[in-house]
């Protein structure tokens, strides 16, 4: 099999010890009991979740998958109940993340449950089988990705009255990551969890994080209960809370909290046993090593020694006051050696590409199993902790103006003698071993001319090879995603952020109307739209002038009033003014009942609206052109 260094993973120095089963043996720790059925599906019958699809990780570890990471998919194929300590149970391999249940007074309280509704539905269910039929008294959200939140409404019925609790900020984020460039991020995000992979020793084993992402029902709801700052405490159906805000961590709204009766810290996903990511591959903010570093040594402090276990939202627990605290100042020197070496040398000139193959862990991290970069790799953290203090210029001046992949690609490959001789070219590199600069060559090529059967086919062989060496998951899975492509055609992305829609604010709403606005095609339309929400009490215009949609919301009790009481804008009429309420506004929008909103005005200042919106495409082609 390819060599780790051949596969585009930096090779450590060491390596941990594959006889050491303790991580095994805490995975297995306080199992109650297994699924009650093979399979979660929607009311129509669509499939979800498989827990039969991991079985082939039962056996030995194959050529075709790195032995490491297999051995971290095993661990992460565990599916069942467990209980964690006295009143604290987890639902683990029901989806991507864990869903935690906290026994109170008269209920449970639900800590991030899943992705869709139909997982995080079935997990509680067990939970009932096996603990008694306790109503849900609370639910708390540790951050805004959507794997923590979205399974809300399998836990929590949208009229139910329960105290929801999230750190500040997130509904903002939860809408940035997954509304404003949403359709990108689960196109991307397709091909690092491998959705659309066969499960199996050559397709999709993992992602590090968890086995995949479940493909049910999606939502979200807001907060009734704002964490606002480290120290603030909550009680929850007679569970006490203390809370420790972390943002600009894993997410920039994100949280870790303790429960002192229980003695167990719980460190959302700030402390999981992988590398984490500073920038996922499927897009985001870039994240602050620096301060999650901080962050993870404030919980040491604060909590570590009050501490008997400590779980987080994805893997297992890790037991004991003096484990649990070598695990998390792990962590915490783990992210900050990353930072500090990456700026220490990026101020002696080195660009992110070069100091991503300059850095190895030392051997005290190396060595730890929760080190490894199974998720987020020492390569790509690297060059996100660049990008963060430095962007995307290299500081090179050719950098600047570059032609884009399909034009630079036709170029490079006329200078090397076209398409043919760049394919004989990389089946040399790829036979001598050098696979990542065979798939750079066979990118070219395949941009260059798309329809070149014999580069599609090397180029897919290519990424299988450096798939089965990566150690890293998501890496292999955007490896044979690729690979995919060329040999299938664009495979359908079954996962949508759909179900956010009914939640968002009316701010953003416009917002996501703003991007969808095709610019060239606005500049020569203006129209200004007043809205009044009946239900909010509130006053927006939208105005759309040189290609841009500019939301401005007006408060109409500080505001001077216009005619028939309606706030002044700019002390200019509207084309069209809606009274309406902000559902309305979601109808109004999909061209639903354009013409039975209550309006004064020209309607006809909506439809150029609309006749501008781009639709956005969510299976678009990344390998090929």
């Amino acid at each position: 099999m390819t060599t780790a260094a051949a596969s585009g993973t930096p090779a450590a120095p060491v390596t941990p010890d594959f006889a050491d089963r303790t991580d095994f043996e805490n995975a297995d720790r306080g199992f109650v009991a297994g699924p009650s059925s093979t399979t979660i599906t929607t009311d129509d019958g669509l499939m979800v979740w498989d827990f039969g699809s991991t079985a082939f990780l039962d056996g030995d570890c194959p050529d075709t998958v790195n032995p490491s990471l297999w051995r971290q998919s095993q661990l992460c194929a565990r599916a069942g109940l467990y209980r964690v300590t006295d009143g604290i149970y987890q639902i683990r391999g029901f989806d991507l993340s864990n869903m935690t249940l906290v026994e109170g007074n008269t209920g449970v309280i639900v800590i991030d449950p899943l992705i869709s509704a139909e997982t995080s539905a079935a997990g509680l269910a067990l939970y009932r089988e096996q603990r008694g039929d306790r109503p849900v008294t609370g639910v708390l959200f540790t951050h805004s990705h959507i794997d923590h939140f979205g399974g809300i409404h399998g836990v929590v019925g949208r009229g139910d009255d329960v105290p929801i609790l999230a750190p500040q900020g997130f509904m903002e984020h939860s809408v940035s990551e997954n509304v404003y460039a949403g359709t990108a991020m689960l196109r991307r995000g397709a091909y690092y969890s491998g959705m659309n992979l066969g499960r199996g020793p050559t397709g999709l084993v993992g992602t590090g994080l968890g086995f995949t992402t479940s493909t049910g029902t999606t939502g979200i709801l807001p907060a009734t209960i704002e964490i606002t700052g480290t120290g603030q405490v909550e009680t929850v159906d007679g569970v006490v809370f203390h809370f420790q805000l972390t943002p600009d961590t894993e997410a920039p709204a994100e949280m870790n909290f303790h429960l002192p009766e229980h003695r167990a810290l719980c460190m959302a996903e700030n402390a999981t046993h992988n590398l984490h990511n500073i920038l996922t591959l499927r897009g985001a903010e870039v994240r602050d090593a620096r301060i999650w570093s901080r962050h993870l040594n404030e919980a040491l402090q604060l909590f570590g020694s009050e501490s008997d276990v400590l779980f987080a939202s994805h893997h297992w627990p890790t037991w004991g006051t003096e484990q649990l605290t070598t695990f998390l100042s792990e962590q915490c020197d783990l992210y900050a050696y990353l930072h500090d070496q990456t700026l220490r040398l990026a101020n002696q000139g080195r660009t992110g590409t070069e100091i991503a193959e300059l850095i190895e862990l030392p051997p005290g991290l190396a060595r730890a199993w929760h080190a490894r970069g199974y998720y987020g790799s020492v390569s790509h953290n690297v060059k996100a902790i660049y990008q963060r203090y430095l962007g995307w210029y290299d500081g090179h001046p050719s950098s600047l103006w570059e032609h884009p992949p399909i034009e630079s690609a036709r170029r490079y490959v006329d200078c090397m003698g076209g398409v043919d001789a760049v394919v004989a070219r990389a089946g040399q590199y790829g036979s001598e071993g050098d696979l990542r600069f065979a798939a750079q060559l066979l990118k070219h090529a395949v941009f260059a001319d798309p329809d070149h059967t014999a580069a599609k086919d090397l180029l897919a062989q290519t990424f299988e090879r450096l798939a089965h060496g990566a150690e890293n998951a998501t890496w292999r899975n955007c490896y044979l995603m690729g690979a995919l492509e060329l040999r299938q055609g664009v495979t359908k992305t079954p996962l949508s952020a759909r179900g956010m829609t009914a939640t968002l604010s009316v701010e953003q709403i416009f917002d996501a109307l703003a991007i969808r606005i095709n610019g060239p095609e606005a500049w020569d339309h203006r129209a200004t739209l007043d809205w009044h929400f009946t239900d909010l009490g509130e006053w927006y215009r939208t105005s759309l002038r040189n290609g841009a949609l500019v939301p401005t919301r007006m408060d109409p009790v500080e505001a001077a009033v216009g005619f028939e009481g309606a706030p002044a804008f700019e002390n200019t009429p509207a084309d069209v003014t809606f009274t309406l309420t902000r559902p309305q506004l979601l109808d109004l929008l999909a061209a639903k009942g354009l013409d039975t909103i209550e309006h004064t005005g020209d309607i006809g200042a909506l439809r150029t609206l609309v006749s501008v919106l781009d639709t956005t495409d969510p299976d678009f082609p990344i390998v090929t052109p």
